[in-house]
């Protein structure tokens, strides 16, 4: 375990501690996916299980450790959620490389069913020129495509949430809609890319399935919510305190981890849920 014994251990246990199910990422700690779940499980809701190379599953996520997950999800009570690769692309151009991110993504979700995952995160780039009609539109068209022949895996169309990357989540409006998906909100991306992240939930809130949360500081994100600035601490403690989803303190170092913890917790106790 590489010196396991050796990493910082949270105190606090923060299950059910907030209306919404808190949770983190499988890369706190510099080790492999149980490692992680063994000494993060026991204090929060769920864990969001990384997946960001498409390559290797067969070793990463080989039957032991599935069946070690599934028993560590029983022991400590816990929940996990799915975020899947980031190396292949749906919407792609080329045809080819579509199907293979359509049969790839189809095999992890088959595997990582056995886990019975809240949700599945899902990237989806906008890869054209500019948001000309013409351009948007033949993108739609193949993620409409390979987003049905992805659900045709078996997946439950709820489960399937489709992330706020840096180009208006309101290109896949209807096609979200139409195909029962729901809506990862990443506030550290809506900030990045300046968007306002409350005209964003207030829009989509009815479709909002999880959230992912991480400070932004000079164009870096996925730090700590320490880094969140002033302006933006407000709205999203609003957020929270309407929200009933899942929420991923989406950082990767225990240091981030903690100071997002303590930020959460001060903040989060001195907004008003009905504070305008």
């Amino acid at each position: 375990m590489n010196g396991s014994n050796a990493y910082p251990r949270l105190t606090k246990s923060y299950k059910g501690a907030y209306p919404f199910k808190l949770g983190t990422t499988s890369f706190i700690y510099p080790d492999y996916y149980v490692p992680n779940v063994q000494r993060l499980g026991a204090f929060f809701d769920e864990i969001e299980i990384l997946v960001f190379e498409s390559s290797g599953m067969e070793s990463l996520f080989c039957g032991a450790v599935i069946d070690e997950l599934v028993r560590l999800a029983m022991e400590l009570n816990l929940r996990y959620n799915i975020h899947l690769p980031t190396d292949i692309s749906i919407s792609d151009h080329d045809s080819r490389r579509q199907r293979y991110a359509v049969d790839t993504l189809g095999r992890i979700i088959e595997r990582m069913s056995l886990l019975a995952p809240s949700s599945y995160c899902l990237h989806i780039p906008y890869n054209e020129r500019n948001f000309e009609r013409p351009n948007k539109k033949k993108w739609c068209e193949r993620v409409r495509a390979n987003l049905e022949r992805l659900l045709s895996v078996g997946i439950e169309n709820h489960k399937l949430a489709i992330e706020t990357l840096d180009y208006p989540i309101d290109l896949l409006e209807d096609v979200i809609g139409d195909l029962n998906l729901t809506i990862c909100l990443d506030v550290g991306h809506l900030i990045r890319y300046g968007y306002a992240v409350a005209d964003v939930y207030h829009r989509y809130f009815a479709n909002i399935s999880s959230i992912h949360l991480h400070g932004v500081e000079n164009d870096h994100d996925h730090v700590s919510l320490e880094r969140l600035a002033e302006e933006h601490i407000h709205p999203v403690m609003r957020i929270l305190k309407r929200f009933a989803g899942i929420v991923s303190l989406e950082v990767f170092s225990y240091s981030d981890l903690t100071g997002s913890l303590q930020f959460l917790q001060r903040c989060y106790k001195n907004i008003s849920p009905t504070e305008s």
